[in-house]
C-alpha cells in the first residue's frame, strides 16, 4: 500500500487547462473518490498519477516522493477503464493472467492467482469463457480482477461502472467498495455519479473545470459546502437555487425573493451576518429537507405559498415542485454554467515561477455571431465539450452577446431552469394534485446563502 498525493498539479493541453493547480492527499487504505461533471479533469487526474500522461506543472507524489520519472510499470498502481479493456480472444483467466505472464513475477503460481482473485470476485465459473459470453457487470467484475490480480499498491478506477445499469451498478459499487477495503488498497475512484460518491469513498474531492472545490467527507460536504457549485452538485433531486436580495431593517432583516420574503427578527443570531449585506444580492439554496408541507397559519416562523407544477410518486415516497414565483439563479450570476467571457492562457506554462498559479487570464473579445474576433477560446470549448446543447437560433441574446455565436455545452447544471421551483418530499404517495396550493415551512438552520462570486455566506 502507498499513499497518493498531488501538490499543484497542473496539465495543459495548449491554451486549454484541463487540471489547474489540484493539490490533495490519499492516506494509505483510503479510498477517495474524484467527484465532478463531464470534462472536469476527474480522469486526467488518474492518468497523471498513473503515469500515462506527464504533468505541465505541480507532482506526483507516492509514499511522499516525487515519482514524476517513474514509469507506469514501476508506480505499482492498476488502472480500471470505463469500457473494460478485455482481449476477446482470451479467456476470463487469460484475461486476469495476463498482467503476470507480460511482467512474470519470480515464483508466482499464476493459475493459483488468478483462482485466488476470482473466489474474491465471484467469477470463478466464468474463467473458461470469453468475454463475448459475459454480461457488462460480469465483464467489469474481470477487469477489476486482472487489476488486482498483480497485487497492486493503489487502484485507479475511472468510472468503471458507467456503462452498467441502474440496478447493476448498486450492486458492483458496493463489492468493489468492500473490496478494496478488504484488501486495504489506496484508491482513487473517478465518478461523475455522486450516489457512487457519496456511497463508496471515505472522503469526496468534489471538482470542477480542473480545479478543486472542496474535499471532505460525504456528510461534511453535504451539510457544509463551501461554494455554490458544490451545494448545487450534492444532492438529490437537485437543491433549489433561487435569486434573492438582503434589506436589513431596524427591526428584521428581509431575504427578499421577489413575490414573497423571509423574515428574521433582530433576535436571530443570523441577523447581524446579514444585515452587514444590505441591498446585496445573494442566491438561495433549499434542499428538500428545508422545506415541510404545513396548514396555512399552523407555524411561527417562516413560510413560503406557491403551486404545485408536478407530482413525481416514487412509491416510497414522492417529490412535490412547488412554484414560488421565484426567479431561478442566473447563469452569469452563479458561475455555473458558463465561463468567463474570453477566458484563455496568455503565458506558456513554462514560464510560471514555481508554486504559482497555472495561468494568468486575461479577457478576450467575442462578437456576436462571428465566434469572438479575439481568441476562439468560446469556439473550442464548444467543440471540446462535444455538441452545442442548442440551435445558434435558441441561443439566449446574453449567451450570444458574451460567448459569440455558438452555446457552451456544459452538463454541470440545466442551461435553463423553467423556474426556482421548490422540491418537497413527501412519504409515500403523495395526496396533492397539480395545480394545487402548498405552503411551505422554511428551516432556517438549513436555509444556504451564497454571494454573487458563489462563496458561501456563513450564519451562526
Amino acid at each position: 500500500m502507498v499513499t497518493i498525493g498531488t501538490d499543484r498539479l497542473t496539465k495543459t493541453y495548449g491554451d486549454v487547462v484541463a487540471v489547474d493547480g489540484v493539490s490533495l492527499d490519499v492516506a494509505e487504505g483510503e479510498v477517495v473518490a474524484l467527484l465532478g461533471p463531464t470534462g472536469c479533469g476527474k480522469s486526467t487526474i488518474l492518468r497523471l498519477v498513473a503515469g500515462l500522461e506527464q504533468p505541465t506543472a505541480g507532482h506526483v507524489l507516492l509514499d511522499g516522493r516525487i515519482a514524476d520519472e517513474l514509469s507506469t510499470r514501476e508506480r505499482r498502481v492498476a488502472m480500471v477503464f470505463q469500457d473494460y479493456a478485455l482481449y476477446p480472444h482470451l479467456t476470463v483467466a487469460q484475461n486476469i493472467g495476463f498482467p503476470l505472464r507480460s511482467d512474470p513475477e519470480p515464483g508466482v503460481d499464476i493459475p493459483a492467482r488468478v483462482a485466488e482473485v476470482a473466489r474474491h470476485l465471484g467469477i470463478v465459473e466464468l474463467l473458461d469463457r470469453r468475454p463475448r459470453q459475459l454480461s457488462g457487470g460480469e465483464r467489469q467484475r474481470v477487469a477489476v480482477a486482472r487489476a488486482i490480480v498483480r497485487q497492486p499498491a493503489a487502484f485507479l478506477l475511472d468510472e468503471p461502472l458507467s456503462n452498467l445499469d441502474a440496478g447493476l451498478r448498486a450492486q458492483l459499487r458496493t463489492e468493489v467498495a468492500a473490496l478494496a477495503r478488504r484488501l486495504g488498497v489506496t484508491t482513487l475512484h473517478v465518478t461523475h455519479d455522486q450516489v457512487e460518491a457519496m456511497t463508496m469513498a471515505d472522503r469526496v474531492a468534489v471538482l470542477r473545470r480542473g480545479s478543486l472545490q472542496q474535499i471532505g467527507t460525504p456528510a461534511r460536504l453535504y451539510a457544509d459546502p463551501r461554494t455554490l457549485f458544490v451545494a448545487a452538485f450534492l444532492g438529490s433531486p437537485r437543491p433549489s437555487l433561487a435569486q434573492a436580495a438582503v434589506y436589513a431593517e431596524p427591526d428584521r432583516v428581509v431575504v427578499d425573493l421577489g413575490s414573497q420574503t423571509i423574515e428574521l427578527p433582530r433576535d436571530d443570531p443570523r441577523w447581524a451576518p446579514l444585515a452587514d449585506r444590505h441591498t446585496e444580492r445573494v442566491t438561495v439554496v433549499l434542499r428538500p429537507e428545508a422545506l415541510t408541507p404545513v396548514a396555512p397559519g399552523a407555524v411561527r416562523g417562516p413560510e413560503l405559498r406557491g403551486t404545485v407544477r408536478s407530482v413525481e410518486n416514487l412509491g416510497h415516497e414522492s417529490l412535490v415542485r412547488v412554484d414560488i414565483g421565484a426567479l431561478p439563479a442566473a447563469p452569469a450570476q452563479s458561475r455555473l454554467e458558463l465561463p468567463e467571457p474570453g477566458r484563455h492562457l496568455t503565458e506558456p506554462p513554462g514560464d510560471r515561477a514555481p508554486g504559482a498559479r497555472p495561468a494568468a487570464w486575461s479577457a478576450g473579445t467575442a462578437t456576436a455571431g462571428t465566434g469572438g474576433a479575439g481568441p476562439m477560446r468560446p469556439l473550442r470549448q464548444a467543440l471540446a465539450r462535444m455538441i452545442p446543447s442548442r440551435r445558434p437560433a435558441e441561443v439566449p441574446a446574453t449567451a450570444r452577446t458574451e460567448y459569440g455565436f455558438y452555446p457552451v455545452y456544459d452538463p454541470e447544471l440545466p442551461a435553463e431552469a423553467a423556474g426556482a421551483d421548490l422540491v418537497v418530499r413527501l412519504a409515500g404517495p403523495a395526496r396533492v394534485r397539480r395545480g394545487e396550493s402548498m405552503v411551505l415551512a422554511v428551516d432556517l438552520a438549513r436555509m444556504l446563502l451564497f454571494d454573487r462570486a458563489g462563496e458561501r455566506i456563513t450564519l451562526p
